[in-house]
């Protein structure tokens, strides 16, 4: 990570180090990349829905209506680009080998990681009043996973049965989940994409 991807304390958001770590859980990866492929879901609002539901928080589907919408113009005009140059990059370009375009790519997957970054950090600055109480994490994750299922209106339902499970089998953040890999889960990040 460079420096423009700490807060101003110094430290990484608490909602980037969320996302670092459940993305990291067993099949939590393949089944984040399905659900954006299949599902259109956006990964990152998926996972500040579930960074809410770690406080108990339902967000009902007009906030997520709304919190789509309020990240719609940079996923389509920075983050979809760079992925799309990132895998496009994986095999090669025309007659430009892959083997000769690797650095490229790599610098791609830097830059298309910190425009993840950049969006997490624009919708965590959104949490602060958003959702109502629920009366457990489970719960919250159910209603706010169902709630953005419902505004895209068709999501692949085993990827999404392998994140809630993942979620709520899962310790509670940051109990039970160890900063010490965050560096080890910065090299796993760029896949969210």
């Amino acid at each position: 990570m460079t420096e423009s991807s700490q807060d101003k304390g110094g430290s990484q958001s608490q909602f980037w180090r969320f996302s670092l770590g459940f993305y990291a859980l067993p099949e939590v990866a393949p089944a984040c990349v399905l659900l954006q492929d299949e599902g259109g879901m956006d990964i990152n609002l998926m996972l500040f829905l579930l960074f809410l539901a770690e406080s108990a928080r339902i967000v009902s589907h007009a906030e997520v209506v709304r919190l789509d919408a309020d990240i719609a113009a940079w996923r389509e005009d920075a983050v979809k680009p760079l992925r799309a140059l990132r895998r496009r990059l994986k095999t090669g370009i025309g007659q430009m080998p892959q083997r000769d375009s690797e650095g490229l790519r790599n610098l791609v997957k830097k830059v298309e990681l910190e425009s993840e970054r950049l969006e997490q950090e624009f919708l965590a600055r959104l949490a602060p009043g958003l959702g109502t109480p629920a009366p457990s994490r489970a719960e919250a994750a159910r209603a706010n996973l169902s709630a953005y299922a419902a505004v895209l209106g068709r999501v692949p339902e085993k990827p999404l049965q392998i994140v809630l499970g993942a979620f709520t089998n899962a310790p509670p953040w940051p109990q039970g989940r160890s900063e010490e890999h965050t560096s080890e889960l910065q090299s796993l990040a760029y896949l969210v994409c």
